[in-house]
């Protein structure tokens, strides 16, 4: 005959992965907006594209530099992304882990709470290239000397 598990057991793991489970939340929103971030970049990046090849002169030079920045914003958005996607897998395993633990009984609670650690880590990562990116796209916006003279 199978064993059936306790609903209080069932019920105490709940409670406990809610932490991770909101962790997950948080990260599909910052997914979501560094997405976003990303394909307002590539856009923008290709209507630059075209004006580098139909400019010359300092326009040219203008929409390289441009060009290297968006470059660069691609590249940094791709970390957070990878950063953040790491942080939601262990978040997930976390998870695994708590009702793994708790209904086979095995002490695994530091494995845990170390898997915990290393999405939150990761999670900062992420937001720590996610305010670099603004910071360089910062870089990208300011109005030319030329224009406010």
């Amino acid at each position: 005959m199978p064993t059936f598990f306790q609903v209080s057991t069932i019920a105490q793991t709940i409670q406990l992965s809610l932490a991770p489970v909101f962790m997950l939340a948080a990260i599909g929103q910052i997914l979501n907006v560094l997405a976003g971030r990303l394909a307002r970049v590539i856009d923008r990046a290709r209507v630059l594209e075209d004006r580098v090849l139909a400019s010359d002169g300092d326009d040219r030079k203008r929409h390289i530099r441009e060009l290297r920045l968006l470059d660069a914003r691609m590249s940094i958005i791709n970390g957070a992304l990878f950063l953040a996607v790491s942080s939601a897998v262990m978040a997930c395993i976390v998870i695994a882990l708590l009702f793994v633990g708790n209904i086979a009984k095995f002490h695994i609670g530091t494995w845990i709470a170390l898997a915990f650690i290393v999405a939150v880590a990761l999670l900062i990562c992420c937001l720590s290239a996610f305010m670099w990116e603004v910071r360089v796209s910062l870089r990208a916006i300011h109005v030319r000397k030329e224009i406010l003279s």
